[in-house]
């Protein structure tokens, strides 16, 4: 098509915009072709076309975002799998590491478990926590 059958500046411009909408939209998914035909009768359904491709170009970006959202979730949904199965292996070891110490390891564990007043719901710094602990180890006086 060729842009002598439009009679108008903004009929012209219309139709400018409606190939490279097109050939965006057609580059952006991988070739999918969109077709709109636009009527040329007065400026109103030049108006009317514009919204129906905008209502279509929409359309395809909103399906796009939503295969792009779907994958994205599969993936989630593989990792947190993968991580399931991990600390439930870790659970079945720690059980079995605990079954086989000695009552004189697991003292000894314990005692170097935080208690739970150092575990306060306010997060420390891992450079102030160093120091609390150098200031309590290596204190002798």
């Amino acid at each position: 098509m060729s842009t002598e059958m439009y009679k108008s500046p903004m009929e012209v411009a219309v139709y400018q915009m409606h190939n490279f909408s097109i050939s965006f939209f057609s580059s952006l998914l991988g070739g999918d072709v969109v077709s709109v035909k636009l009527d040329n009768s007065a400026s109103g359904a030049c108006v009317v076309a514009i919204d129906n491709k905008i209502e279509q170009a929409m359309d395809l970006v909103k399906n796009h975002l939503m295969y792009a959202v779907r994958e994205e979730v599969e993936i989630l949904k593989e990792q947190i799998k993968e991580l399931v199965e991990k600390n439930s292996q870790l659970e079945r070891e720690n059980c079995l590491l605990k079954n086989l110490a000695s009552p004189e390891q697991m003292e000894k564990f314990q005692s170097r478990l935080p208690s739970e007043d150092e575990m306060s719901p306010v997060a420390e710094s891992p450079a102030a926590a160093r120091s609390s602990q150098q200031h309590t180890v290596g204190s002798a006086v």
